[in-house]
């Protein structure tokens, strides 16, 4: 059986990596709708909290008077 050459394994990852291309470059219409779903999302994460946030003062402030 003959023995695993750590030298040609070496080399053909290290030749994978330096070929690799800028995917984010190449698909900037896919980057762009990952940014604009984050904005929504981050934007409906706060409108979440902020009426969470109001709501609690409220009935703090009810059960207060």
């Amino acid at each position: 059986m003959p023995a695993i050459n750590t030298a040609i394994v070496a080399r053909d990852a290290v030749h994978q990596l330096a070929r690799r291309e800028n995917w984010a470059q190449q698909e900037a219409g896919v980057i762009v709708v990952f940014a604009i779903v984050f904005v929504v999302g981050v934007g409906l994460i706060s409108l979440w909290i902020s009426r969470l946030i109001k709501k609690r003062n409220a009935n703090k402030a009810s059960t207060m008077a």
